[in-house]
């Protein structure tokens, strides 16, 4: 996916890479907060609002609003909340890698003489 043995990307491709990389966060966020929204209305039957506002809290790192009152809903909110913080931390890296890579790439491109 990354140049290895070419010369650092330009600027724009740079940037076009990052937009594909943010897009590709965005998407996997706008996913994850889907499901939850999901979840909340199955296990709970909380209106699409509530939903909504249980399932960003708990992807932000936040937790629920709602109180919770089935064993159901209980062990969907564990287990969205384990699922949010893998996605909290590959969220980070998508956005991260073509930073990281280009800094490592900079720094190890030969020296022209």
């Amino acid at each position: 996916m990354f140049e290895h043995h070419l010369p650092v990307l330009s600027r724009v491709r740079f940037i076009k890479r990052l937009s594909v990389h943010s897009l590709g966060a965005a998407a996997l966020v706008a996913a994850s907060l889907y499901g939850g929204i999901l979840g909340y209305r199955e296990f709970e039957g909380l209106s699409w609002t509530d939903a909504l506002l249980n399932a960003a809290m708990i992807l932000g790192g936040m937790g629920p609003v709602d109180e919770l009152h089935t064993e159901g809903g209980k062990l969907f909110a564990a287990a969205y909340a384990l699922y949010s913080g893998v996605v909290f931390i590959t969220t980070t890296g998508i956005l991260l890698a073509s930073f990281a890579h280009r800094l490592l790439h900079h720094f190890h491109q030969e020296k022209k003489q």
